[in-house]
């Protein structure tokens, strides 16, 4: 009977679609892993192929690729060396499943799939997989183990099923996306459940990366029976850590102690969130780096700190592009941002491109007074003059409004919604104040950036402004942000009425206008480039409201 063994916890990032890439690393990490002397090398959810796939995983010749690298993987295993449990997909009698697979003596020795396909928010697994049928346990080196896929530790079916049929211990691999408070619920909310219900230990193996508007935090970790944390792994990098497990004298598994290593407090876990989501996301599309309208002004100002973290300050090109209605205040703090974060920052006054348009339009307009037509052509000859430098250099056009401004239209379409990618695409004002605080005070773990202040103070402590028009302010066209971002929390968030938010204190009045503005904007949002999600319900892959929509509570 076996007494003891060495699992190894790969928490790795992924390459979507790179199956030889993801192959060749896997088996980087394994010669790593058989160094320490470890039995088996447990790898996230979908490793081979890349979580989550979407509709990528519909092409036959993904899933034929697949299979073929898996065999490779197999045959690797020969050598003597430790066991893989891979994340792949399998295509079965016209069925894709998403599936753990046991790779050891050369072969393929077992294949559970996921039973519970998630099918909410982010998710559409039901989509693309087929529910595999309640798991067996899988015998190991005369071990049964669990291997319950990601969704199938979120209820007890699976899990008691396998404890039922003799599971000695439990290893779910998973891609399970960042979220805002997510790590200490995976841990408490749900995985402590499933080790209480069955009385079995629980080994949790997360990736780490961005893939699009996902970002996955790792922080993987491993629960003994009497659900103590015997293992946590670093949040946001990639890690390999060896687990020592033995058998009691009471037959039953536990895992020697281990590190167990703190988390990331909030803010920072947002930020890093954002760090690593633009840093996986301009890498593998291969940018140069990215560019961005400096306007001084706080949301540009923290864009341009995340991305000289995320990228580096050589790889960061800021532009300010002045009007007539720009204060030498907002020149001179976004001269000071680019200095304090040394990057480069270019000049490009907007006022000949605003002139020709007069000009252009005079005729055409002469019956019509200036309103915010007018406006948004400035916002949109900028968003013009960065996409024009974009085309020419290659670095991708990055995006700098924030989720209030998205929420309610506060945004040019073509103009300064024009881009690639966002950074603050699911962080409310607020957010972005506290965030902007947070990063003049600390340097994040994983930043390139300067360990100093990243923004004047003012940038954070003066009124937002679009500078669009004279002395225009913000609060001119919305309620405090102070105010309006609970209001769009509980719009947007947790789908409250208005009844329902007037009966909290809101006034009722301007919660019907805001919900009014959040219907209406939703042909806006549509074309915004994609954004790192942060929260339950960002825009995009969470909430999917149709464009037109006669339904209001008010």
């Amino acid at each position: 009977m076996t007494a003891s063994l060495r699992i190894a916890m790969a928490q790795l990032n992924q390459s979507m679609g790179d199956i030889t890439g993801n192959a060749e690393a896997m088996l980087a990490w394994r010669d790593k892993a058989r160094e320490q002397g470890a039995d088996l090398i447990v790898y996230p959810e979908l490793q081979l192929i890349g979580y989550p796939p979407e509709d990528l995983v519909l092409k036959p010749a993904l899933a034929a690729r697949a299979e073929t690298a898996l065999h490779r993987l197999a045959e690797a295993t020969a050598d003597g060396g430790p066991a893989m449990l891979v994340g792949t997909v399998i295509a079965n009698k016209g069925l894709l499943f998403n599936c753990a697979a046991l790779l050891d003596g050369g072969k393929v020795v077992a294949i559970r799939q996921k039973r519970e396909l998630p099918n909410y928010g982010t998710f559409d697994e039901k989509r693309l997989f087929a529910p595999g049928p309640l798991p067996d346990p899988v015998e190991f080196r005369g071990v049964k183990l669990g291997l319950p896929i990601c969704e199938d530790i979120w209820f007890p079916f699976v899990t008691g099923h396998l404890a039922e049929k003799g599971a000695e211990l439990l290893i779910s691999i998973n891609g399970s996306p960042y979220e805002v408070a997510k790590d200490d619920f995976r841990v408490r909310g749900v995985c402590m459940e499933r080790v209480n219900e069955t009385g079995l230990p629980l080994l949790y193996l997360n990736r780490v990366g961005g893939q699009d508007e996902l970002v996955f935090d790792g922080a993987s970790f491993v629960l003994n029976a009497d659900g103590d944390i015997a293992h946590m792994l670093p949040d946001w990098e990639e890690a390999l850590v060896i687990t020592q497990w033995d058998r009691g004298d009471d037959g039953r598994w536990f895992c020697k102690p281990g590190e167990v290593h703190a988390l990331d407090a909030h803010p920072a876990d947002i930020y890093h969130a954002m760090v690593v989501g633009l840093r996986d996301y301009v890498n593998r599309n291969r940018f140069p780096g990215v560019v961005l309208g400096l306007s001084g002004g706080i949301d540009s100002a923290l864009s341009a700190a995340v991305a000289v973290d995320a990228l580096g300050a050589d790889r960061v090109w800021c532009v300010m592009m002045p009007s007539r209605f720009t204060g030498q205040e907002s020149l001179d703090d976004a001269a000071e941002c680019a200095r304090l974060l040394g990057c480069r920052l270019d000049t490009i006054p907007i006022s000949p491109a605003v002139g020709a348009f007069d000009a252009m339009l005079a005729d055409v307009f002469a019956e019509r007074t200036a309103d915010l037509t007018e406006e948004n052509i400035q916002s949109r000859i900028r968003g013009v003059t960065l996409m024009a430098l974009s085309n020419k250099f290659g670095h991708m056009l990055l995006t700098t409004g924030n989720k209030s401004e998205m929420s309610v239209g506060y945004a040019t379409i073509y103009g300064d919604m024009a881009g690639g990618y966002s950074v603050l695409k699911d962080a409310y004002k607020t957010t972005v104040f506290d965030l902007s605080r947070w990063r003049n005070a600390e340097k994040p773990a994983l930043g390139l950036g300067p360990d100093g202040p990243v923004m004047p103070e003012r940038v954070i402590t003066k009124p937002p402004t679009a500078e669009l028009r004279e002395d225009q302010k913000d609060s001119d066209s919305l309620p405090p942000y102070e105010v309006l971002d609970p209001i769009l929390y509980g719009l947007v968030e947790q789908e409250k009425s208005v009844d329902q938010l007037a009966a909290m204190g809101f006034d009722r009045a301007t919660v019907a206008r805001i919900e009014r503005l959040l219907y209406v904007a939703e042909y806006k949002r549509r074309q915004a480039p994609p954004g790192v999600k942060l929260g339950g319900r960002n825009f995009g892959r969470d909430r999917r409201y149709p464009i037109t929509n006669a339904f209001r509570t008010a």
